[in-house]
């Protein structure tokens, strides 16, 4: 488990919210294990929180803070450190993203946000939000931009990306975005070894994902999660039950793919669609 370090506490409010919690759990003279198994987490989980390399969660926090006798102290320190440049129902799958070892996404309109060229994320964004300032509008491109420099990681994830073939042919921003983008879809899935795209062709049919897309992550050192997204929500589900149907669902619907080979070839195929007159 990570092993507890010095914080400047000043920093930002996540190394605050660990330096807090490390100065509380001694105080109780805790072990970040004993800590744990109290609140029916693992020692690593304390760990990361008081590392900061973990966003701090509300309900941890109130048994925290109950556990330790400190009032909701760790509760409003948390509210600071969950502020996030994206939407607060997705900033934990973000966080969760950078520490996995595998992805595996299902998309069935839109191209993964990892995978997006900045013209079509605006377009996308602008869709979702047409009623907002320039400025918020930039923002979010911004995060989403700096997002995909996950896979420039030496450690970065392996991205399975599968995407409904109808995310190929629904032109967002136009043509000309809609051919950028894909051809930026190519170059990233034949470039990147980590990266592996299929497409879900129509001829498919019915299949597990028809009203939802999803991220599976999985990790080396902790149980694999769910996360799904509708057009203002997402949810994390870590259930392990819920999780192995997911899975087993992914794996389903990843058979009645195209080939990743013959899926190239049909994200070129789309690109040089946008292209012609």
């Amino acid at each position: 488990m990570p092993q507890p370090k010095d914080l400047d506490p000043y920093t930002d409010a996540r190394a605050f919210y660990g330096a807090e919690l490390r100065r509380l759990r001694e105080v109780a003279g805790l072990s970040q294990g004993e800590l744990g198994e109290r609140v029916f987490c693992s020692g690593s989980y304390i760990g990361q929180f008081e590392a900061a390399t973990r966003r701090p969660q509300l309900e941890m926090s109130r048994a925290l803070d109950e556990l330790l006798g400190s009032g909701e102290h760790l509760q409003r320190v948390c509210r600071l450190a969950q502020k996030s440049k994206v939407a607060g129902y997705f900033a934990d799958a973000v966080e969760l993203q950078g520490h996995a070892s595998s992805i595996d996404s299902y998309t069935a309109m839109l191209v993964p946000g990892l995978l997006q060229t900045a013209c079509y994320a605006r377009a996308l964004t602008r869709a979702a939000h047409p009623f907002a300032a320039a400025e918020v509008i930039e923002g979010h491109v911004t995060t989403r931009m700096e997002r995909a420099h996950l896979l420039d990681s030496p450690d970065a994830p392996v991205l399975w990306a599968m995407i409904h073939e109808a995310a190929l042919l629904v032109p967002v921003g136009g043509a000309s975005v809609m051919g950028e983008q894909l051809n930026h879809l190519a170059e990233q899935t034949a470039s990147r070894p980590r990266v592996v795209t299929q497409v879900l062709p129509f001829s498919a049919g019915a299949h597990p994902f028809l009203h939802a897309s999803m991220l599976l992550m999985r990790f080396t050192d902790a149980p694999a999660i769910v996360y799904t997204e509708s057009a203002y929500s997402g949810q994390l589900v870590e259930e392990p039950l819920l999780v192995a149907q997911y899975s087993a669902a992914y794996d389903l619907a990843r058979a009645a793919a195209l080939s990743p080979e013959a899926s190239l070839d049909r994200i070129v195929s789309a690109a040089k669609e946008f292209a012609t007159p």
